[in-house]
């Protein structure tokens, strides 16, 4: 594909965020929603019309080679990633489920699932691909070290008693009788083929060669037939449209052919970087010298010029607007000398109102407030969208696209390279900047000897009033302490290298999210409908996971200002995928993974504060070297209401009072995250348990679509083909409440090498998998049922509860009651 089809989806994109814009902000505002159906439609409606935005701004920044023009489709990128973040958890808010059904506004728009599939940007590994693999480097050389110094260790012998030795004795002799047996049987065989040869060689005569013809005619014919009619069947299949011609399953050179360029864009892309990147310099360079002259003494005259003015319309100098306002930025605003010394005046008086008053005031002024906002709440109730961060960086995003490219002639420019006038234009803002602050400390200076001046012509009654910065007090009134840093005078790589020794950081398999298979929910929204809560397919597990682990901590921006999730627990059976999904996790962003699992902890850093100085290292290091997952496997240990027995060696609950601490630390500019998994969470006190975890994700077993899917794609990649003699439907409906290890252990006990190079003449049948299927116990139903109980007393189930029931229809209809409440209280 050509730069102009990239070029196409870019503003084709723009133009559908043109239409969502003028949507979230009408000429006239809407009235409160009090329908929570249409209320919840039109935010679904708004997310998956932003995933296609989304998806199209990552193909158009993966593929344009115009570096100015990647900055500001990343820029809006990153603002339609934070906006369907921000929507998903809205979502959340109104419906009370972590999963969303939304295949109805799927086919009103005519789109497919695999167009709302939420892609994974590129970027987020391209743009940190030296210093992952720097720090692969390091970690591959550190464990390199840890396995040459380790001692093999010595070999131990145990002595047998008299059973034990009689036994191997006898295993050993029966073995030898039964080779030499085995042997004999073996030559008696051959006599016997030697004989029957004989007596056949005897026998044979015209007869029996017209037999022999016959017979070996009835064969060919037979095998020339069945191929024929399989060709036929084959044939018929791919006519009706219901089978793929053969050519269509193999990858076309076309293909091979697009991969090729693409990747060859992504050179030319570091090729016009680093290009742009040394224009900056020059133009920087050329400016600077050429106008910077120029541009410092116009400030100086306009800034004199502006003392002139005031002195003349107050009658006296004007105070010089501080660094933290803007400087003499608020000079060359259109505005007369009279309204800006008023701004200023009226900022000092901002100021003073800011400082803290008296508990009485303070009193007074929060319940008129609260009075105030209670009963502009109860004049229209309902539901309203919640105020973006986002939606103001799109707005501007949007604007310089149509002022600097809608419209820009680039019939010049077709190897797509920087344009050097934009440069020049947003240089001059930057080295304007730069010249103001030194002109600034000037003319402060200037500004201070004429008032002096002025005083000693008025005989100086009159005290010069020096420009000084005066001091803003902290809101708060007290300083907050600072953590004390306890490994200060060690190194990164130092702390590194111990955790890794540790076990405490470890490498995370290579699986991706997209090896994570399941099919689509395409009946959700009809079960939903008819008061049937649908079990979420591992399609819409993977979904969300991207949604509230990988886009957030794979972009600072994005992180900084979408909602806050600083842990996820994964709660499911054995097998369905939790801690693979982790570990996916960690190789979409290049993160690295800590492991603080109680198996994995025991024994490590002994004591209380042993234990600070392991939470501390390893924070620390996870905030130095983000994007980073914290990682606890059964977790549901370290909220143990009564420790077993056979756990107390373990010390499961040594991090539960220190580990919520240290999540309240996390700040939005701390690309961190704790995950914990677990299978058994009913022996675990829930409410400390959710106190941790904001985000509880509840994986069920594969429903049958997902099965389908997993079964097909597992034999391939395990070196087997799907034919017609596998019947992976029969499979799929058999293989219920087995989950995706089960699958894997017995798609392995099957496809040996020697199985998979027998294909050829003997296909795969399903009756093969059975056998191994029957002999692993599946997930029964009583188990789900038992997890979906768990997971009905979390906060977002019992939520999700009562307004399944209607007991909380009044709150959950109207937000502004519930603010009002809150307000008394």
């Amino acid at each position: 594909m050509s730069q102009s089809h990239y070029n196409k989806l870019w503003v084709d994109a723009q133009e559908e965020l043109s239409s969502l814009l003028t949507e979230e902000f009408p000429a006239q505002s809407a009235r409160p929603e009090k329908d929570r159906v249409v209320f919840f439609q039109r935010l679904a409606t708004f997310y998956v019309r932003y995933i296609q935005i989304f998806r199209h701004l990552e193909q158009a920044h993966d593929q344009v080679v115009q570096p100015q023009k990647r900055r500001l489709i990343r820029t809006v990128l990153d603002g339609v990633i934070g906006r369907v973040l921000e929507l998903k958890n809205e979502m959340v808010e109104k419906e009370f489920s972590e999963y969303h059904y939304v295949d109805d506004v799927v086919q009103d728009l005519k789109l497919s699932p695999a167009d709302i599939e939420i892609p994974i940007p590129r970027y987020f590994i391209r743009e940190r691909s030296k210093v992952l693999q720097q720090r692969q480097a390091m970690l591959t050389a550190i464990l390199g070290k840890m396995e040459v110094t380790e001692k093999a260790k010595p070999a131990i012998f145990r002595r047998l008693n008299l059973e034990e030795a009689i036994k191997v004795i006898q295993v050993a002799e029966r073995a030898r009788q039964g080779r030499l047996r085995a042997k004999f049987m073996k030559e008696i065989q051959k006599d016997k083929g030697e004989r029957q040869k004989k007596a056949m060689g005897r026998d044979r005569g015209a007869a029996a060669r017209n037999m022999a013809a016959i017979c070996v005619q009835k064969v060919w014919r037979g095998y020339v037939q069945r191929k024929t009619t399989k060709r036929d069947r084959e044939e018929e299949l791919i006519f009706l449209g219901m089978a793929m011609e053969h050519g269509f399953e193999q990858p076309f050179s076309s293909e091979n052919k697009v991969q090729t360029t693409q990747a060859q864009r992504r050179l030319q892309q570091e090729a016009h970087e680093e290009d742009y990147q040394k224009s900056i310099v020059a133009v920087t360079n050329k400016l600077r010298n050429v106008e910077g002259v120029e541009m410092t003494e116009n400030m100086k005259d306009e800034i004199r010029q502006w003392f002139i003015e005031c002195h003349d319309a107050t009658g006296s100098f004007p105070d010089y607007p501080d660094e933290e306002d803007g400087g003499s930025a608020l000079i060359f605003a259109e505005k007369t000398p009279q309204q800006l010394m008023d701004e200023i005046a009226a900022k000092e008086d901002e100021d003073a109102n800011k400082r803290p008053k008296g508990k009485e005031e303070k009193k007074g002024k929060g319940k008129k407030d609260k009075a105030k906002g209670g009963e502009e709440e109860e004049e229209e109730p309902g539901l309203k969208m919640l105020p973006s961060t986002f939606l103001s960086n799109l707005e501007v995003g949007y604007k310089t696209f149509v002022d600097v490219w809608q419209n820009r002639d680039e019939s010049k420019n077709f190897s797509q390279r920087h344009e050097a006038e934009l440069i020049k234009e947003e240089q001059r803002k930057v080295i304007e900047g730069d010249i103001r602050l030194q002109v600034d400390a000037l003319m402060r200076q200037e500004l201070d000897n004429l008032k002096i001046m002025v005083d000693k012509d008025r005989g100086g009654k009159g005290k010069a009033k020096l420009n000084v910065k005066k001091k803003k007090g902290s809101k708060s009134g007290k300083k907050k302490k600072k953590d004390k840093d306890l490994t200060a005078d060690r190194t990164l790589e130092s702390l590194y290298q111990e955790l890794v020794e540790q076990g405490l950081l470890r490498k995370a398999d290579n699986v991706k999210l997209h090896d994570y298979m399941g099919d689509y929910s395409y009946l959700g929204t009809t079960l939903r409908q008819t008061d049937i809560e649908p079990m979420p397919s591992l399609s819409d597990v993977r979904q969300v996971l991207t949604l509230y682990a990988v886009l957030p901590l794979g972009s600072q921006a994005v992180h900084e200002k979408a909602p806050l999730v600083k842990a996820i627990m994964l709660v499911g059976p054995a097998g369905v995928g939790k801690k693979m999904l982790v570990h996916a996790i960690c190789q979409e962003l290049g993160a690295n993974l800590f492991d603080l699992s109680p198996l994995n902890t025991v024994g490590k850093y002994p004591g209380k504060s042993g234990l600070t100085m392991m939470l501390h290292m390893v924070f620390k290091v996870a905030r130095l070297m983000q994007p980073s997952v914290v990682w606890i496997g059964d977790a549901e240990k370290m909220f143990y209401k009564k420790v077993p027995k056979e756990d107390k060696e373990l010390d499961p609950k040594r991090l539960k009072k220190d580990l919520p601490k240290v999540l309240k630390s996390i700040k939005g500019g701390d690309r961190v995250l704790v995950m914990g998994t677990t299978r058994d969470p009913l022996n675990a006190d829930i409410k400390s348990l959710c106190k941790v975890y904001s985000k509880i994700i509840l994986i069920p077993r594969p429903d049958y679509a997902s099965r389908y899917v997993m079964w097909k794609q597992l034999i391939k990649k395990q070196g087997g083909e799907v034919t017609s003699a596998l019947d992976i439907s029969s499979l799929a409906k058999i293989s219920d409440g087995y989950t995706p290890g089960h699958m894997v252990k017995v798609i392995d006990s099957i496809l040996t090498e020697r199985r998979v190079l027998q294909l050829a003449k003997r296909p795969l049948t399903a009756a093969e998998f059975v056998a191994p299927l029957a002999k692993i116990d599946p997930v029964f139903q009583v188990e789900e049922e038992a997890l979906k109980g768990w997971y009905a007393k979390t906060p977002l189930g019992k939520k999700r509860s009562k307004a399944a029931t209607g007991r909380d229809e009044e709150l959950a209809a109207t937000k502004g009651k519930g603010t009002k409440k809150k307000g008394k209280k």
